[in-house]
């Protein structure tokens, strides 16, 4: 993902990090739980009848 994606949802609040004045820092955890959120299950294949 590219770095200004990261600052947008960092300043809304939308992933965890922490601010360090006008830097940002993510802690082992915070990336953890980015990763975790923007995982998505395979998609099942729908099997057309006919």
């Amino acid at each position: 993902m590219k770095a200004s994606w990261l600052r947008r949802k960092a300043a809304a609040r939308a992933i965890p990090c922490t601010f360090l004045g006008k830097h940002l820092r993510f802690s082992r955890a915070d990336l953890e739980a980015i990763i975790t959120a923007g995982e998505q299950s395979p998609r099942q294949k729908r099997h057309r009848s006919g």
